[in-house]
């Protein structure tokens, strides 16, 4: 059976989940991949329940709390993102506070807390305007593939393609309901491949035609902002 790599992401998280899930029912404590695992597929199913990203959110809070995973686990995994398809579209789900509110997180031993404005802030070389056209808010984290960011969410995807948002790693921006954000974009680093995402590069993001291809696939999957641009013989213009 052919699977694309998102579909093979989404059944490794949730092979690492029936297994957290075997183990929560014999009694163990889970782990850090183990807990994180669990959390998420939670939140991914409430999704293909039909539920609303802010219900998905706290089903996925209330699967599990402090007793039930590992001493530590809660200090480590204090945020967890998840790509999930909800009704109107795949968006990032971002569960904060994954056990609940656990009072000792701030002040733990070994817990590093740095201050937002400690933080580097990359300076951005290109800046979009982004209007979110769904009924729900989307968050976007800052090293997403901001080209393939939520369907719903309208600007100029040619123009950011191959970039991620200029912000802290781990970070996140909020697009509101029918809200405008200006938003600030830098090159990905690294290798410059994308795997996964929404699936619509899956390879090297400077690979000849590339771009041309995402931009097709974008636009025949009605992704606001994307429109196919090719010249003579296929080659981008």
């Amino acid at each position: 059976m052919p699977l694309t790599p998102t579909e093979r992401d989404r059944l490794l998280l949730f092979t690492a989940a029936e297994l957290a899930r075997t183990r929560l029912g014999r009694g163990l404590r889970l782990n850090v991949p183990e807990a994180t695992a669990l959390i998420a597929d939670t939140v991914c199913e409430a999704a293909r329940d039909g539920l609303r990203l802010a219900d998905a959110l706290q089903r996925g809070r209330s699967v599990l709390g402090p007793n039930d995973v590992l001493p530590g686990v809660t200090d480590i995994v204090t945020e967890i993102q998840v790509e999930a398809v909800f009704d109107d579209g795949t968006r990032l789900a971002v569960i904060s506070a994954p056990f609940g509110d656990v009072e000792h997180r701030e002040g733990s031993p070994g817990a590093v807390l740095p201050h937002a404005d400690a933080l580097p802030q990359p300076e951005p070389v290109v800046v979009l305007k982004v209007r979110n056209a769904a009924a729900v808010p989307v968050s976007v984290t800052s090293h997403f593939h901001f080209f393939e960011v939520n369907p719903r969410l309208d600007f100029d995807r040619a123009a950011a393609y191959g970039m991620r948002l200029a912000a802290p790693a781990g970070s996140s921006t909020r697009f509101d309901p029918d809200a405008v954000v200006e938003v600030g974009l830098v090159p990905m680093g690294g290798e410059r491949i994308a795997i996964g995402f929404a699936g619509l590069v899956d390879g090297r993001l400077d690979a000849p035609g590339a771009k041309a291809e995402a931009l097709r696939r974008a636009a025949v999957s009605g992704y606001l902002g994307a429109v196919a641009t090719e010249g003579p013989e296929g080659t981008e213009r």
